[in-house]
């Protein structure tokens, strides 16, 4: 088994960081939000962003398959009571001349072996396509 560890630290009411490894990340841990740091609910999205360009430069060399870059297009949707997001959409745009089949073999292994995906998926309706760039 992989653990992962981070350490997160509250810098003032305004704002923590999140550290791991040499990165750092800017949290909004203000309660009146700022614009200039990802809040929890789009820390979750953006992990999940992550985690599924990782699932294709993973698996695109395994499937041999040929892509020029990926845009990831989440959107999430949350309940106030209890507090948790119900729903999570998501579009994956890939710049790739292969054939459908083959962009739909790609968004299986996503789906199959993502982490964060496969957390996700158990806990939220997580839905939504791969589609090539146009």
């Amino acid at each position: 088994m992989l653990e992962h560890t981070i350490q997160a630290t509250r810098i003032d009411e305004h704002g923590s960081v999140a550290r791991c490894k040499d990165a750092a990340i800017r949290l909004d841990t203000d309660m009146d939000g700022r614009a200039d740091a990802f809040n929890p609910a789009e820390m979750l999205l953006a992990s999940l962003a992550a985690c599924m360009i990782k699932g294709i430069e993973r698996a695109a060399p395994l499937l041999k398959f040929a892509f020029r870059g990926v845009e990831v297009h989440l959107r999430g949707v949350r309940e106030d009571s209890p507090p948790r997001m119900v729903l999570v959409e998501y579009e994956i745009i890939v710049d790739t001349d292969e054939h459908d089949r083959r962009i739909e073999l790609l968004h299986k292994n996503v789906r199959k072996y993502g982490t964060i995906f496969n957390t996700l998926s158990s806990a939220t309706v997580l839905s939504g396509q791969m589609v090539r760039k146009l």
